[in-house]
């Protein structure tokens, strides 16, 4: 990691700025996918996370990223004129409705199914887990606009699947490059820890609770949102530790554990691009599945 993490315009999320300090901002490490497995795994225990640079086609990641622009065309997503896979936002006025009817067809596209289940994925994944590795059924894809106002918050994947096995991992696909500026995933230092910590806190609150309530994310003693908080800033001063931040590239796979706390910032790209990513998790086939990551995504899931 370097300890220059100063950019022309401050990083931000929800209306909060990450100061570039090197006590409160920083990078993340990048690992190579054909290191071997044993140190992938000491690294994933010792960071929470892995950064596998190239790990898959960068031809396949633009391919998957034109069909997908290409079928919001009719939407008024796109500025009219410009190249699908560039994903150039129009500014306003799109069709919400029809682009939601299309989200709901997209997660359930064979295309996507398969971009989910490349091969260098699930072997990554066999591997990781010494066994046979089961893709969750729910899977996001989601683009982002240039200088929306929100932005995901922090928070740690298990708490939204409390239901089954904790050794579940998530994989973040950047579908084209995201270079800092254009936001993506920021991990909070350390907090793998942290995140366990917290959720046995969370166990014992909810102790009391049905077991419908205890694996609830907007239980009494959760957010609305099932977030741990948007002011990014004041978690890591509380923690003392720092945001680790990234330029991805088309080919990066982020791989983080169930309790690593994570978040997104604004997209700020001048140019007008669309950030566009996945987020898939994996476990063992072996292990127990949360039931309610059974069915493809959609908006009144709840999760």
């Amino acid at each position: 990691m370097t300890s220059d993490v100063a950019y022309p315009t401050p990083l931000k999320s929800n209306g909060f700025i990450l100061e570039g300090n090197e006590r409160r901002l920083g990078r993340l490490t990048p690992s190579n996918p054909h290191t071997p497995i044993n140190e992938l795994r000491e690294q994933f225990e010792a960071q929470g996370y892995l950064w596998l640079k190239g790990i898959l086609d960068r031809n396949a990641i633009f391919a998957f990223r034109k069909r997908f622009f290409t079928a919001f065309s009719h939407t008024g997503l796109l500025m009219p004129g410009t190249d699908p896979v560039d994903g150039i936002y129009r500014g306003s006025g799109e069709d919400h409705k029809q682009i939601a009817k299309l989200y709901h067809e997209i997660v359930r596209w064979c295309a996507y199914e398969a971009f989910c289940l490349q091969q260098p994925i699930w072997e990554f994944y066999e591997q990781l887990f010494d066994g046979a590795p089961y893709l969750h059924k729910r899977k996001i894809i989601r683009h982002t606009k240039p200088f929306e106002s929100s932005a995901t918050g922090a928070h740690y994947d298990l708490t939204y699947l409390r239901a089954g096995t904790d050794r579940v991992a998530t994989s973040w696909i950047p579908i084209g490059d995201i270079p800092v500026h254009m936001g993506g995933l920021v991990y909070l230092e350390g907090s793998d820890t942290w995140g366990k910590r917290m959720e046995a806190e969370f166990r014992e609150k909810n102790s009391e609770m049905s077991r419908e309530e205890q694996i609830n994310a907007y239980n009494k003693n959760m957010s609305s949102t099932g977030w741990l908080t948007k002011d990014l800033p004041s978690l890591a001063d509380r923690l003392d530790t720092r945001w680790l931040i990234a330029d991805y590239e088309a080919g990066d796979m982020m791989v983080h554990s169930a309790y690593m706390i994570h978040a997104a910032t604004t997209n700020e790209d001048t140019d007008g691009k669309l950030r566009l990513s996945t987020d898939i998790r994996f476990q063992r086939v072996s292990d127990e599945v949360d039931v309610r990551w059974n069915n493809h995504w959609s908006m009144e899931d709840m999760l």
